[in-house]
């Protein structure tokens, strides 16, 4: 069962990204292209993650560029090899290359435009695409709530239709439980309401989502659906609605309708609930660390964190897939 509030803000914000931090001691450092990595926050990032063993990074961008960075605010990049682009489009490409070449297992953003990266990550000539859709999911670490949270969809699908929110919703929890936050997560898809009306589309989407997890078209996970985002998280909002499920009021994934309820949702818990954000990227052939400039040093190490568990037990499962 959820904790309380008070006993939640015990649990601190800290501690749920350290224990994910420290649960990388575990494995290998993972090897991991950094793509123009030429500005101080995605420089430092990559040489933090390297720092604390999670990563194995190879920089990929203007040698010069980067030299001077890790220069002007102290960096030590010398134990890292470089592989020279002259620009950004340039070094998405080669990074990309180098992924298709086994160089590394991860995919890390340096200081391009997410647009830029996905761009070549998602070409259908030379991409990263798998026959899964391509997702982004929001590693939420909230202060007053006991466990780590998921919101997804919110930075890649725009209006994603029912076959999208099914591979939206297998990647969640296909990340949940291999990195290690537990098994059979529960997965609220949330709407304005909790009750199936053809006036809102989403709804009916949240219903169907249910039941294709009946019928075993979405596996590991325990989904309820439509929930408000109150009953989602909140068990005293679900027993006043009447609302009796494993998932109501207890959530650990929140599956939004579109990009622009997700992207507010988690900027509202960043801003107004003080929690950190981790992006990781997952359904491309090696899982993508987003992270941006307002990202904190703690959320960026927690970003390649998950990302690199998440790389560790696709690696080791890949023996008994080929078998």
């Amino acid at each position: 069962m959820s904790t309380s509030a008070a006993e939640a803000d015990n649990t601190s914000s800290q501690t749920k990204y350290d224990k994910l931090i420290a649960a990388t001691k575990a494995i290998p450092p993972v090897p991991t292209i950094v793509v123009h990595p030429c500005d101080e926050t995605s420089l430092r990032g990559a040489v933090d993650s390297a720092g604390a063993g999670i990563i194995q990074p190879i920089l990929v961008g203007p040698n010069a560029k980067i030299g001077d960075t890790a220069g002007k605010y102290g960096l030590d990049i010398s134990g890292f090899e470089i592989v020279d682009a002259a620009h950004s489009e340039e070094a998405a490409a080669k990074g990309v290359e180098l992924i298709h070449a086994a160089r590394g297992e991860m995919l890390m953003k340096g200081s391009l435009h997410t647009d830029e990266l996905m761009r070549t990550v998602t070409a259908k000539a030379g991409g990263l695409r798998t026959a899964r859709r391509i997702s982004h999911v929001f590693v939420m670490d909230v202060p007053a709530y006991s466990d780590t949270i998921f919101v997804t969809d919110a930075a890649i699908n725009i209006f994603p239709d029912l076959d999208g929110k099914r591979d939206i919703i297998q990647n969640a929890i296909d990340l949940f439980v291999q990195a290690g936050f537990g098994s059979s997560p529960r997965v609220a898809i949330l709407s304005a309401v909790e009750t199936v009306t053809s006036k809102i589309p989403s709804t009916i989407e949240a219903a169907a989502l249910c039941k294709m997890a009946d019928r075993g078209q979405i596996t590991g996970g325990v989904l309820d659906g439509p929930l408000a985002f109150d009953n989602a998280i909140d068990l005293e909002a679900a027993k006043i609605k009447g609302i009796k499920s494993d998932v109501a009021g207890r959530a650990q994934i929140l599956v939004v309708p579109n990009l622009e309820a997700g992207n507010m949702l988690a900027k509202n818990l960043s801003y107004f609930a003080k929690a950190d954000g981790a992006g990781v990227v997952l359904g491309a052939r090696v899982p993508i660390v987003l992270t941006s400039r307002a990202d904190s040093p703690r959320a960026r190490m927690a970003s390649c964190a998950v990302a690199a568990l998440h790389a560790d037990a696709r690696r080791r499962s890949a023996p008994l897939a080929a078998a």
